[in-house]
């Protein structure tokens, strides 16, 4: 008995190696590699099988150096003001969202996911919001935070965020939505494509409905009092 405890106990600690060491050695690689794939691309085509849809994937990975600067001034004016300024967690837009979500129960859950913990949640992880996934996000998030520049983040986020249905990227979306590339999307533009980051496969870029009309302008005059990347 004592035996097959010692190895029930050696094994564990073997994965628990495992897990570790792999982990950080995925986010110290992708520190420099271009990341072409990412679990939810991988979900997306099973559900278009699934659905008896063709299959359908645009993404261009592309530096951060041709991206149009509004992109990320966009992105961050609409989904992380602080982006610059914490260590992958808001806790003020943490404690906002709590907040609201207690004094308000019957409206929609507000989320306070910060572009770190979303760059790690669309490379490492899969959807969902279940406690484990999330105790791994923070794992991630805190890894790419302590291993990768603000650079590299929003440079990841913004080639491998779904932008539209079965679009992944700056470059995938400015080509199928607006027909060009992404270092010469418009400011007007990104503010668009900021505006459909919470749900792209509803809210498309190419064809804005009023209300993302409307939060467009919001976003375009945010835009001004967030600091350039």
């Amino acid at each position: 008995m004592k035996k097959i405890r010692d190895l029930i106990k050696k094994v564990i600690l073997w994965i628990v190696v495992a897990f570790f060491a792999s982990t950080i050695l995925s986010v110290a690689v992708l520190r420099w590699v271009p990341v072409w794939f990412t679990p939810l691309m991988f979900i997306r085509l099973a559900q278009q099988v699934s659905e008896g849809k063709e299959l359908t994937l645009h993404h261009h990975w592309v530096p951060l150096e041709e991206i149009a600067p509004s992109l990320p001034t966009a992105v961050m004016a609409s989904e992380d003001a602080r982006f610059q300024e914490h260590h992958g967690f808001d806790y003020k837009a943490i404690e906002h969202a709590a907040m609201r979500n207690i004094k308000h129960p019957e409206k929609r859950k507000l989320g306070a996911s910060t572009i770190s913990q979303q760059t790690a949640k669309n490379v490492f992880l899969w959807p969902g919001r279940s406690w484990v996934r999330k105790g791994f996000e923070v794992y991630f998030t805190t890894l790419i935070e302590l291993m990768w520049t603000k650079q590299r983040i929003m440079e990841v986020y913004l080639n491998s965020i779904e932008m539209g249905d079965g679009i992944y990227g700056a470059d995938a979306v400015a080509e199928y939505h607006f027909n060009t590339t992404a270092d010469k999307l418009t400011k007007a533009q990104c503010a668009l494509i900021a505006v459909s980051l919470p749900n792209p496969r509803r809210m498309n870029s190419a064809r804005p409905s009023a209300y993302m009309l409307k939060r467009q302008k919001r976003i375009l005059h945010e835009m001004r009092f967030v600091k350039k990347l």
